[in-house]
């Protein structure tokens, strides 16, 4: 099957008035999603598997650990339509090609699609991934409307799962890229080498209810100007520090317009070598705490594989990200692991304006089912 009618059954998935889409785990949404992955898989013959933690695997082949590759479908709030689903839908055309071409794997081939990367309705990204190596339990987090993971996912078990590790031999996550590295280079495809140390805080900043209009100036305790603090704060800390940081989401209550706000949680994301102390400087800002719910250390992709596939695709260029990935969980979880970037000539990622040119999806298409030839022959 085409890339392109592959691409164009999950466009309309999800798709926000903005123009870009709101995918998130264990909703309406992601249930067409899942079942679109299992409906390729099944046209394949492939075997489909669903592990404790919710990940889905289709599987060319069975016995020893084998050669993985794919990424996720679900979004940010209005995210791109490349940032996962380019992942998914390139390793099942790769597998096509492969076929096309006679090829037979002289081990077992398996498409991953990982659950709640995003985690933009549980709050902690590569959640599907992180539950399915043990470093996350994720039965107690709870959405904004108090339900649960372990409630979300019904009759799954949030829990590390080693009979579905033990399968996966190597791993290669083909990606958009979320940047113009490759633009600036002029190439159609990257090999990922590493990815910075992140993490994401929240801070409660508290304050005192009242009236918005007989309140006076000298008697008021507004958590808003905390915020301020905090989020000019996250700019100073992260360019003193050599990192990057963004305070995206705030929740206020009571959330009038006329009501000083008794409340402000405020959400940090820093990434960087120095991200830790971005957040304590942003935390004394406020005058709080940073409560840390989820962190990653800089993570190299195996460096032999790393080279060996920018070897074979004809010198590829290798870059860094700041981005977080599945495949820096399962490299940090000690499996060999690399990247696969996509150029993308707008450089936006995580909002509509995501995009890769058809030519180089295809080539990165290309290069995808030459590095499962490669790994499984």
């Amino acid at each position: 099957m085409s890339f392109e009618h592959l691409w164009s059954s999950l466009l309309e998935v999800g798709r926000a008035p903005s123009g870009g889409y709101r995918r998130y785990a264990w909703t309406a949404e992601d249930r067409l999603l899942r079942e679109w992955f299992a409906g390729e898989a099944a046209e394949r013959g492939l075997d489909l598997v669903t592990d404790r933690c919710g990940n889905q695997w289709a599987w060319w082949g069975s016995g020893q650990p084998g050669v993985v590759v794919g990424s996720h479908l679900d979004s940010v709030p209005d995210g791109g339509a490349y940032d996962g689903p380019l992942g998914v839908v390139s390793a099942f055309a790769a597998l096509d090609a492969l076929r096309d071409r006679g090829f037979r794997p002289s081990m077992p081939v398996g498409i991953a699609c990982f659950g709640d990367e995003e985690g933009a309705r549980f709050g902690v990204a590569c959640a599907g991934s992180r539950m399915l190596t043990g470093v996350l339990d994720g039965r107690a987090l709870r959405d904004a409307d108090g339900i649960t993971m372990a409630e979300a996912m019904g009759h799954l078990e949030p829990a590390r799962d080693d009979e579905a590790l033990a399968r996966v031999g190597t791993f290669v996550e083909l990606h958009v890229e979320q940047g113009r590295g490759l633009a600036e280079l002029d190439r159609p495809v990257a090999v990922g080498s590493s990815i910075v140390g992140h993490g994401r805080w929240r801070l409660d900043l508290p304050g005192r209810a009242n009236h918005a209009g007989t309140t006076r100036i000298e008697d008021r305790d507004d958590p808003m100007l905390r915020l301020a603090a905090v989020i000019t704060t996250a700019r100073s800390a992260a360019t003193a520090h050599g990192c990057v940081a963004t305070v995206g989401k705030v929740a206020v209550e009571p959330n009038g317009v006329n009501a000083i706000p008794s409340l402000v949680r405020a959400w940090l994301d820093a990434r960087g070598p120095h991200a830790r102390e971005v957040a304590d400087a942003v935390a004394a800002a406020g005058g709080v705490e940073a409560v840390c719910e989820s962190w990653s250390a800089a993570t190299a992709f195996h460096p032999p594989l790393v080279q060996r596939l920018a070897g074979l695709l004809d010198d590829a260029p290798v870059l860094g990200t700041g981005a977080g990935h599945d495949a820096g969980i399962l490299a940090a979880a000690g499996i060999p692991a690399a990247m696969l970037f996509v150029r993308n000539p707008t450089g936006v990622s995580h909002a509509p304006d995501e995009h890769a040119e058809r030519a180089d999806c295809l080539a990165g298409v290309d290069a995808l089912a030459a590095v499962v030839a490669d790994l499984a022959r």
